[in-house]
């Protein structure tokens, strides 16, 4: 005899298989856009010289024991051993890394990574029809990670652009890049956030997504489901080197802006007012009279400045500048780095209680200036990594001079993958640890510094990068491997 819970099961059964059709269908379909979009992404490879001692890894910022050198030797080739002919000393070795790109015009304008191009001698591009050609650069924006590169070539696919500022959160996109050396290799995922800061990344609101994105797919394109380009590729959050799923894009607003400017100028000009900032917390904004916690706090004027000129003081809260509204203190440099130089920007301020609206004669930010290295022909640079795993050598008086300061010593390379925030260029100008200072003034003075370090102790390394100075705090540990 039927009871009520036959009745029900019996319904189910006969509904399941329209739920699952239903739940099929509601799942996206990207052949078409693969189909459609494959041909405007290419693979980039890079070649540069570098100089090495045999036995030293060839992958730089892994240590030589990661399994992923496992997967990179075959891409990277090894140093003959001792005993093979050709003796231990410094000798010249090429260096090679995998990128990806893709074509803005028909004829043959790629946007790809500053740091996929950075330093290389030789740009090789691979369309998917499997053809090849060597790349020139046109222009490179550090700043914002971008490179415009030019092949001689055309009737070639370009992609097409979509609004980055439509995206919404939550909303499914898709990579085409080539991972690992895997061209054209498709992954997907969702919106995970809009506008995110990412540290020493004052120009890029970033698009954070869960896509896969591994090395090799720096570059690459991000598409929304209607076949357009809404970001570049950049970054990804990982403690491994490989993918952990946060992924940042660069929105394709801000990169097009930025090859307008490299492909009519060769480089890219960026506004200043000459303020340091802070973040309004809840209690200052409290303590300020404000009501909700927004703007960017002036908590510095540079003497002589565009902001000083203006009238601005110490204790402002920018609220707004040149129509655009600053939410948060890193929406500023953001906004008025967007604003050519020369423009006379209005500005709203919060002071005393009251609002204010003033008028800046936009400056121009200067360009980085980062230690140039030494050619390797001029002198061997030091080959042995210290204890956190940085290869520094001792400045030049004319790198000094180029950078303006008294010491300290050039970061050659970053042989471990976590060392805080250091970067290839960075200088190093003192050390903190148990509340002393110390100044650096060479190579040699630094490594035994770090030898005496206490294995555990936390320090601060004080880093100058362009024209900024950087506090880096990190452990003392001995690198493993």
């Amino acid at each position: 005899m039927f009871n009520i819970f036959n009745i029900l099961l019996i319904a189910v059964m006969v509904m399941a298989p329209g739920l699952a059709s239903a739940q099929v269908r509601d799942l996206p379909d990207f052949t078409v856009l693969v189909e459609r979009q494959g041909a405007s992404v290419v693979n980039i490879s890079t070649t540069s010289e570098r100089r090495e001692t045999a036995g030293t890894p060839q992958i730089p910022g892994l240590n030589e024991n990661d399994p992923l050198n496992d997967f990179f030797r075959r891409f990277v080739p090894r140093q003959p051993e001792p005993g093979q002919g050709q003796g231990q000393g410094p000798r010249q070795f090429e260096s090679r890394s995998l990128g990806s790109g893709f074509f803005i015009s028909g004829d043959g304008y790629i946007l790809t990574n500053a740091h996929v191009v950075n330093n290389a001698d030789e740009i090789n591009v691979k369309l998917n029809d499997k053809r090849e050609f060597k790349a020139r650069v046109i222009g490179v924006d550090a700043r914002t990670d971008v490179a415009l590169l030019k092949i001689d070539a055309t009737g070639l696919s370009a992609v097409k652009f979509g609004d980055a500022n439509k995206l919404k959160v939550g909303e499914w996109v898709l990579a085409i890049g080539s991972p690992f050396g895997f061209d054209n290799t498709v992954t997907a995922g969702i919106v995970s956030a809009k506008g995110r800061n990412l540290p020493q990344e004052n120009f890029v609101p970033f698009i954070q997504t869960d896509v896969a994105i591994n090395p090799g797919n720096s570059g690459g394109p991000l598409f929304n489901m209607r076949g357009e380009v809404i970001g570049i590729n950049s970054q990804i959050y990982s403690r491994t080197g490989t993918f952990m799923g946060l992924s940042f894009a660069i929105p394709i607003d801000v990169a097009m802006d930025i090859q307008s400017q490299l492909r009519t100028a060769g480089r890219v000009q960026r506004g200043r007012i000459g303020v340091v900032i802070q973040e309004v917390s809840r209690e200052l904004a409290e303590s300020f009279g404000l009501s909700k916690p927004s703007g960017a706090l002036v908590n510095g004027i540079e003497k002589g400045g565009p902001a000083e000129k203006a009238g601005i003081e110490s204790g402002d809260i920018i609220t707004k500048f040149n129509g655009k509204p600053v939410e948060n203190s890193s929406d500023l440099p953001r906004i008025v780095g967007g604003t050519r130089p020369g423009v006379n920007a209005p500005m709203e301020v919060f002071r005393k209680g009251a609002t204010k609206e003033v008028t800046v004669v936009v400056g121009e930010l200067p360009e980085d200036r980062v230690a140039s290295r030494v050619p390797s022909r001029g002198r061997p640079p030091e080959q042995t990594a210290n204890r956190l795993g940085l290869v520094v050598s001792d400045l030049t008086a004319e790198q000094r001079r180029d950078i303006k300061v008294n010491g300290g010593v050039l970061v050659d390379e970053v042989r471990q993958t976590a060392r805080g925030d250091v970067r290839n260029g960075d200088v190093i100008t003192a050390v903190t640890t148990r509340g002393q200072t110390t100044d650096i003034s060479s190579a040699d003075q630094l490594n035994k510094l770090l030898a005496q370090i206490d294995r555990n102790s936390i320090l601060t390394l004080h880093v100058r990068r362009g024209e900024s100075n950087l506090f880096v705090t990190i452990r003392g540990e001995t690198p493993r491997g």
